[in-house]
């Protein structure tokens, strides 16, 4: 999608970022989130390719893996802030769930 933006700071020291969330159906056709990802907007002009490495969060025991899969309702963020800052990252349980590849023309 094209997005027009134009961003002013004094200090641009881990910002702007881009969050990406996917969604798709599951087995019983709930929609669940399939990835999460962030990744830094390039600041020098031209065309730049990222990959970003997505990845969902998990239940921390097996009968919640299985309360989640049978209601079909899976563990998911509700602030988008979360994928984009490491605080408290280190304590959640996640599991990689491929890539995605984004283009950016910065002029």
């Amino acid at each position: 999608f094209p997005i027009d933006i134009t961003f002013k700071s004094t200090n641009p020291s881990g910002w702007p970022q881009i969050v990406i969330s996917v969604y798709g159906p599951d087995f019983f056709g709930n929609d669940v989130v399939r990835g999460y990802g962030a990744v830094h907007v390039p600041f020098t002009p031209g065309r730049h390719t990222r990959t970003i490495a997505m990845f969902v969060p998990e239940s921390t025991s097996r009968l919640q893996k299985f309360t989640s899969w049978f209601t079909g309702r899976r563990p998911e963020f509700t602030d988008p802030r979360v994928v984009a800052q490491g605080e408290g990252r280190e304590v959640t349980r996640v599991r990689s769930q491929g890539f995605v590849t984004i283009s950016f023309n910065v002029v």
